[in-house]
């Protein structure tokens, strides 16, 4: 059974078509790759499985739901989560508290709950997200730096550190846009055992 299927999925931007009649399925635990020249509409088919697009045609289905129409905290709420070419990561933050913003979204305390924060209850759930961030970390080997600011990372670290955040979602499926560009062999090589490590526990 798949945990991720496009049927026939195009989408049109005006007259442009970006991705056209795009079939394919994905198996719990795959690692599994989309190869294209740049335009050829990677990014695009990444951005129409997490519903930051629309598809025009077709459908989109995870662990056999229909998605194809759901708002992007949706998606993410059912477990897929995803990093972009792009770097996007507070840079004044610690690396610890980037991948704390991603973890905090599988909290159950809302905005009353953080202003009581001294509530016992709060704080044990407080503690559980940094434990989980704190994981996060050694899975990506940026445990070390976890009080390092993000923007004083090394270029590989910081693609690891997005990497990281997107883990604190505890996603089933883990979309990885471009995560060795840019990075030196030395780096693609510890991001390549990363990955298989990340499958070896569970991810797709």
């Amino acid at each position: 059974m798949s945990i991720l299927e496009l049927k026939e999925v195009t989408i049109r931007f005006g007259g442009l078509v970006a991705v056209n009649k795009v079939s394919m399925t994905i198996e719990p635990g795959a690692i599994q790759a989309l190869i294209g020249p740049n335009g050829a509409g990677k990014s695009t088919i990444f951005n129409l499985i997490t519903g930051l697009y629309s598809a025009s045609e077709g459908q989109i289905f995870f662990n056999q739901q229909n998605i194809t129409t759901q708002k992007p905290y949706h998606i993410a709420a059912l477990g897929i989560a995803r990093t972009f070419q792009t770097i996007h990561l507070f840079n004044e933050l610690t690396v610890l508290e980037n991948v704390l913003i991603g973890a905090h979204t599988q909290g159950k305390n809302d905005l009353g709950g953080a202003l009581i924060g001294f509530a016992p209850w709060v704080r044990r759930e407080e503690k559980q997200l940094a434990d989980w961030a704190v994981q996060c970390l050694h899975r990506v080997n940026l445990v070390d730096k976890h009080q390092e600011i993000a923007k004083n990372l090394s270029y590989g670290e910081q693609r690891r550190l997005e990497i990281a955040r997107a883990l604190a979602l505890k996603p089933q499926l883990l979309l990885l846009d471009e995560p060795a560009a840019g990075m030196n062999l030395n780096e693609k090589k510890e991001l390549m055992q990363i990955i298989k490590n990340l499958r070896e526990l569970g991810n797709t």
